[in-house]
């Protein structure tokens, strides 16, 4: 384990990005001195997968990049600006390409970028304009397949999967047989077997034949509560994957399941101390999978040092959070 030789990302609804340079000891809010607008509501934040340092931040006005860990930020001046980004991905086997899903309170679309963020392309995908529950449906989720950088999945909430098999030049509706739309999340485990997952408002499906066939996890019988949000296929270890649940949403508790069998089967991670609404997101990076953080939906943060075996609440809590990642010095 690094120490305190790391920086620490968290993204909120309303708080901008609240960071440490030390481990998680100190914070301090990136304001409007560092480039990111006030009270910003942030809805994901994810780094460069070689160039760590560079940072990428989806708001409610747009697309933000760093270049130096969170410190300083720059609106990126694009198609995407006065959109609502909520969704990131950066294709790891070729980084200059890059996906950005946008949606409420804006119309939901995905972009494509091939000049690593500076410009974007809104690409052909039909999307619901209006949808149950959130109104205006937004990208929750996009998942690049690890074997096969063509093959992309995207979730919408509250408008189902879309696919594309062509790099993202065309999009199809997929996964129908799902019979719930209210998409949370994505991933693709390179396994074995090869398997994609989706996660909805009440179960999580499962396909190990690229996209036929799809297999419920039955949450409601396997997990302790039955609102799944967050995924991580765990870099180092395909095979693992953790998903973030609650009662409900806000909810007023959540866990951490994992799963080191590519979705058979799943065991709740001990908590010390019990959230205080659903766990919401889970994430660690390629270059130590052991050190992981997560967070629930309003504010607490937890660390792991062991890959999620065992876990330790950081002092500090937060506003609603919508992302967390870290970032080697």
């Amino acid at each position: 384990m690094m120490e305190k030789n790391f920086t620490i990302l968290v993204g909120t609804v309303g708080q901008g990005i609240i960071r440490s340079e030390d481990g998680g000891e100190n914070w301090q809010r990136a304001g409007i001195n560092s480039g990111l607008h006030s009270d910003a509501l942030v809805r994901t934040v994810i780094n460069h997968p070689k160039e760590p340092h560079n940072v990428f931040a989806g708001t409610e006005k747009g697309l933000y990049k760093s270049v130096n860990s969170g410190k300083d930020w720059e609106l990126v001046d694009s198609v995407l600006t006065n959109n609502c980004v909520w969704s990131l991905a950066i294709d790891k086997s070729d980084p200059d390409t890059m996906y950005a899903g946008t949606g409420t309170p804006d119309p939901s679309s995905i972009f494509r970028s091939s000049d690593a963020g500076k410009t974007w392309e809104e690409r052909p995908v039909e999307v619901a304009k209006e949808c149950p529950a959130v109104g205006v449906p937004r990208v929750t989720g996009i998942a690049i397949d690890p074997d096969n950088r063509q093959d992309i999945w995207v979730g919408f909430e509250v408008d189902g999967v879309r696919r594309s098999t062509d790099g993202g030049d065309t999009w199809e509706k997929v996964a129908t047989s799902i019979p719930n739309l209210d998409v949370h999340n994505v991933a693709v485990s390179s396994g074995p077997p090869k398997t994609v997952v989706v996660v909805v408002n009440n179960d999580v499906y499962t396909s190990r034949d690229g996209g036929h066939e799809w297999k419920a996890v039955g949450i409601k019988d396997v997990f302790p509560m039955t609102y799944p949000r967050g995924i991580l296929v765990k870099p180092d270890d395909p095979q693992t994957i953790f998903v973030t649940i609650g009662d409900t949403t806000p909810g007023s508790t959540g866990a951490i399941m994992r799963s080191t069998d590519t979705g058979e089967t799943w065991a709740s991670l001990p908590l010390p101390v019990q959230p205080n609404t659903a766990m919401w997101v889970v994430n660690t990076q390629p270059f130590d999978s052991q050190l992981m953080f997560a967070g629930s939906r309003y504010g607490y943060l937890y660390r792991s040092d062991d890959g999620g075996d065992s876990w330790g609440k950081v002092w500090r809590e937060f506003s609603e959070i919508s992302s967390v990642t870290w970032i080697p010095e």
